[in-house]
């Protein structure tokens, strides 16, 4: 190019950098605009760094902010729809007293290695807390391989926790989320396909031989594979009703369909309470959106919301809802932090925020 293209060229790279730069101030922790319409206001940087975090479980406990992820290390297993790439072995717990803040990590707080049951695969955990005791819920694969839930007991939110020497009967599949009511009337949520195994349990027992049929881990015609419920016993340790299915519908009533793989469930359960109103959200998986659906009960059945994020590099996306200090938050991960090595991920943090009708608004 001559040399008046060149300055041209120059100054418009120049604005470009000077605009990003600005951009990126103005999203920082301690730096952001004050109205409601943005709904971005956290910096974009991985909660920790000296470890490698996912599937983040966060919940406010003696007042101050707990964060239950999953531990993620490195393995020469390729990536695989089996999910064996993610071969985690046991979990840290962090704290802070503020969004922003300093954090702290507690460290171990359970291993695979104090579960008789256990053989492999600590996946994404969560933890809850009633009548002064912690628990950690947690699945992992048993010694015949099949994904189940088990519960741990600690005198403190941080741990380190006892587990139970058997996983809680009746519990399958994966991604277990807790929630105790107002009226201390507990729940745990869970399931997940493809490698989450809850295709294998249709007909109420383990399939092994519907783990894939014709090449496919779900079906492709009628309803989708729907996510798990049960009431937790008074003492949190087992269920106490029978495990129902948590239905999610469309805007006409019906069932959200196995094809429509921008809306159905996939894994990641949560349920948060917002104006007396149920909010069940869950990660659509293979299209990686994290969306929510809205009811008047903690069983359901919850009516389509909408999206809370798009895609994030790298393959999972996992959440938590909570609220702090009369904020809300979004947990969530993605892979940044390891240059986007699906099984590498870390933890971020990003306010959300309500219309005047109780939608989630879409965080950018």
């Amino acid at each position: 190019m001559d040399k008046p293209q060149f300055i041209s060229f120059f100054y418009l790279i120049r604005a470009v950098l000077l605009r990003s730069v600005t951009y990126a101030r103005s999203y920082s922790y301690t730096c952001y605009p004050k109205s409601p319409d943005f709904t971005f206001r956290m910096s974009d940087q991985p909660l920790v760094t000296h470890i490698f975090t996912a599937d983040p479980s966060a919940h406010v406990f003696n007042g101050k902010l707990y964060v239950y992820p999953s531990h993620d290390v490195a393995t020469d297993i390729q990536d695989n729809d089996n999910g064996d790439q993610y071969a985690m072995e046991d979990y840290h717990v962090f704290s802070m007293e503020s969004i922003g803040g300093p954090v702290t990590d507690h460290g171990v707080a359970l291993s695979s290695s104090d579960v008789p049951w256990v053989s492999k695969q600590m996946w994404a955990p969560d933890a809850a807390e009633k009548n002064g005791k912690f628990y950690l819920y947690f699945p992992a694969r048993d010694k015949d391989g099949i994904f189940r839930v088990g519960v741990a007991v600690s005198d403190k939110p941080e741990g380190p926790f006892k587990p139970e020497e058997n996983y809680i009967k009746g519990s399958y599949s994966i991604d277990p989320a807790s929630f105790v009511d107002d009226d201390g009337e507990a729940y745990l949520y869970f399931g997940g396909i493809w490698g989450g195994q809850l295709q294998c349990w249709s007909s109420g027992e383990f399939k092994a031989d519907e783990y894939e049929v014709d090449g496919e881990k779900e079906p492709k015609t009628g309803p989708a594979l729907l996510p798990r419920v049960a009431r937790l016993s008074e003492d949190m340790l087992s269920f106490k009703s029978e495990v129902l299915p948590v239905e999610i519908l469309d805007e006409s009533g019906q069932l959200l369909a196995a094809s429509d793989h921008d809306r159905r469930f996939f894994e990641a359960a949560w349920l948060h309470k917002y104006n007396g109103l149920y909010y069940f959200s869950y990660s659509t998986g293979d299209t990686h959106f994290l969306c929510y659906a809205i009811g008047t009960s903690p069983l359901g059945p919850f009516t389509y919301g909408g999206k809370i994020l798009d895609p994030v590099l790298g393959w999972t996306t996992h959440h938590s809802i909570v609220e702090f200090n009369g904020k809300w938050y979004l947990f969530h991960h993605d892979t940044t932090l390891s240059g986007g090595k699906n099984h590498l991920r870390c933890v971020k943090v990003k306010e959300i925020f309500y219309d005047e009708n109780g939608k989630i608004k879409l965080v950018s």
